[in-house]
């Protein structure tokens, strides 16, 4: 593990670990304030983000973005990573190695930011942080906490375009991570004050 983000994104920037690497145009490190309570984790970046380098920056992304606007989140106070940092070919779902590849360096960045609160954007993240035995349709909007780590688990913003009735479901859940977030951040000022 790297005990500074320097090292951390140096160890990145050459990584042939799996497949992904061959097509990449830009690794999608992760995007946001570095102590964050509340943070995001998606699946992988699309051609967008594999683009311009930054994460949630395509379609789901802009939908992401209204509804932190919707709710008053700015995107800036949160961080905003994926589970694997290169883009599978064709937005694919990322294959079991290509995950377990990358997932030391998302692990390493929550040791770094250590969050309170992780909202967990679909399938792949869900699975991937918490376990096969998990699935999106039964565990969305109900809090697992595990490590001292509140998870979340809702739909990516991806599956909100492909199906509208899932957006009520989504702003329900982001509602409730973002209230909870709310009441850490008055507990920490009444604790300093």
């Amino acid at each position: 593990m790297y005990e500074t983000w320097e090292e951390l994104e140096n160890s990145i920037q050459n990584c042939n670990k799996c497949k992904l690497y061959k097509n990449r145009h830009s690794i999608v490190f992760g995007e946001g304030n570095k102590q964050a309570d509340l943070m995001f984790i998606g699946e992988g970046p699309g051609a967008d983000e594999d683009a311009q380098g930054i994460p949630f920056v395509g379609k789901a992304g802009q939908l992401m973005n209204k509804a932190f606007q919707g709710l008053g989140l700015k995107r800036e106070e949160v961080y905003i990573a994926n589970i694997v940092k290169c883009r599978p070919p064709s937005n694919r779902v990322p294959e079991e190695d290509e995950a377990i590849a990358c997932l030391d360096y998302l692990r390493n960045q929550v040791l770094l930011i250590k969050p309170k609160i992780i909202v967990l954007l679909g399938s792949t993240a869900l699975k991937n942080i918490l376990g096969k035995e998990y699935g999106i349709t039964a565990s969305r909007g109900k809090w697992i906490e595990q490590k001292e780590i509140l998870y979340m688990p809702t739909w990516h913003p991806a599956a909100l375009l492909r199906d509208e009735n899932k957006k009520i479901e989504f702003w329900k859940d982001l509602k409730e991570a973002i209230k909870r977030y709310e009441e850490l951040k008055e507990e920490k000022i009444n604790m300093e004050g």
